[in-house]
Formats: C-alpha cells, structure tokens, sequence
C-alpha cells in the first residue's frame, strides 16, 4: 500500500477577516528545535501592512460603535475557540521548545486572561471615566473612548499569552488592531487567527501579520492612521526610534514588560471626553 503524502500548510496572513499570501509572495520558514517539522510562513511586506491599516480603519466605526456587553461576548466566545485548540496551541509551543507542561499551562493562563478582559469590556468606563465635581449648576462627566487603530507589536516570550496580553486589552475597549507576531513561534499567530475568524471578530478588527518585526515596525510606528502603538515586543535598542516615528502624529505609545492581566492597558489605548450637562433647578 502506497502511504499517502500529507498536505503541507502555509501559514498565511490575517487581513481583514481573510487568509492573503503576502503580496510580495515572500515567505520565511520555521524550523523546530529538534529540525523535525519546518514550515513556511508569509512574510509580510509594507504594502501588506498598509492593507491590515486599511482595513483596521474600515472597521473601526463597526467595531467601537458596538455595547460594551457585546464585546465581551465576542472576547469570550475566543477564549472558547482558543479551548477548543488547546491541543494544537500546546503542540506548536513544545515545537518551539517548550515542556509539554508548561505549554499546557501557557495555553490555560491565556484562556482565562481573555476571561478577564471580555469582563471588563462593559465595566472599565465606570473605573477609569468618572464624575467630576465643579462649581455651577453642571454635571461634568469624563467617558473614556478608544483611541482607534492601534499597532501591536507582540513579544518573542511568552509567544501566546504574550501576543494576547497585547491584543486583549486594545481591542476589549473598541479599537481595531494591527498585530505584528513575533518570529519566535509565528505558527501561534495566525493559529489564534483562524480562532479568531470563528469567534464573531468583525472582519478587520483584528489583523495579524507575520514576517519580520525590524522590517514592519518603524512602518507601523509612522503610519499616519495609526493612532497608537503597543511596543512591548520591540528590542529596548530600537525603543527610542520608534517612540520618534510614532510622535509624528502624536500616538498614544505603550510597553509592558510582562504579560499579566492589567487594567492600564485598557486605559493606555483610551482617550477621555468630558461632557458638559445643565443641572435642571
């Protein structure tokens, strides 16, 4: 009996809710630590970049414009797509070299960070917005709303949970998203993509590229459309270049050094209006 030849995948990118080879037809290839699985992935170009803000942008009136409690449902409704591919989340993380255990467990701690962000989907504007006390017969109220596009560069380590500890935050509170994954395991990227695109995610709100981060984020810092950038997984030695480009425009810029639930990163990516009401007599 002949034995049959399995169907190689390559890895494609996510712009606006579709699969796209990159338009320059580069691809790059991920070979596992023990050289026993490579794979080729499409490597990202500027103008593929400019596509994903693009469509970032076309979303974004859709995508902020939508109730709080919505969101949420759209965020746990990835943690449960993300449940449902545990087992290839874990696998492809011990191809990069992790202990099965700890993949595991990665995974897990993922699942229940996306828990606690579409959690505060319909609450963060109560702890962050408030009202302000003023002489006169006035209410004064200050609303946080989203900033609108926001690049997210994801960080090499740890590659899942890190890459959603970026993403989570930006987009629980209405904006869109621009990812640029991390090259140390990119397979996780657009694997969480295909989540993604089963997950309610409005075409556009949520696009990932992969290829190389050196190439893609000094263009994604200066992009004047993007209105702010997420910098946590940027070499400190290209940190203060980057924080120029993106001052072109003024963007709200961000980096954390670790991938914990955090309320700040909500708020990062905010901006506050304030709202002048008569009081009646």
């Amino acid at each position: 009996m002949v034995g049959r030849l399995a169907v190689s995948k390559t890895y494609k990118l996510y712009i606006d809710g579709a699969f796209p080879r990159s338009e320059s037809g580069r691809t790059f290839a991920f070979t596992s630590d023990d050289g026993s699985v490579k794979v080729y992935l499409s490597r990202a170009s500027r103008k593929d970049l400019r596509m994903a803000v693009r469509a970032a942008r076309a979303a974004l009136a859709g995508w902020k414009g939508r109730s709080g409690y919505n969101r949420g449902q759209v965020l746990y409704r990835i943690a449960e797509m993300v449940e449902d591919r545990a087992a290839t989340f874990t696998a492809q993380l011990e191809l990069g070299g992790r202990p099965t255990g700890e993949a595991r467990k990665e995974v897990e701690e993922t699942i229940d960070l996306l828990i606690w962000y579409a959690g505060w989907c319909d609450k963060y504007m109560q702890v962050i917005g408030n009202m302000n006390p003023v002489a006169g017969s006035f209410f004064n109220i200050s609303v946080p709303e989203p900033v609108g596009v926001v690049g997210v560069s994801a960080p090499s380590a740890p590659v899942l949970r890190g890459l959603v500890a970026g993403l989570a935050p930006v987009i629980s509170s209405g904006n869109t998203a621009v990812v640029v994954a991390s090259p140390a395991q990119p397979m996780v990227a657009i694997t969480l993509a295909e989540a993604l695109a089963t997950a309610d995610v409005p075409a556009g709100a949520v696009n990932i590229l992969t290829g190389c981060p050196e190439e893609l984020a000094p263009w994604l810092a200066g992009h004047m459309d993007v209105n702010g950038v997420d910098l946590s997984g940027v070499h400190p030695d290209a940190l203060s270049d980057l924080e120029e480009a993106a001052s072109h425009n003024l963007k709200r810029t961000g980096r954390w050094e670790n991938s914990d639930a955090n309320l700040y990163r909500i708020s990062a990516f905010t901006e506050i209006k304030t709202v002048w009401h008569p009081k009646g007599r």
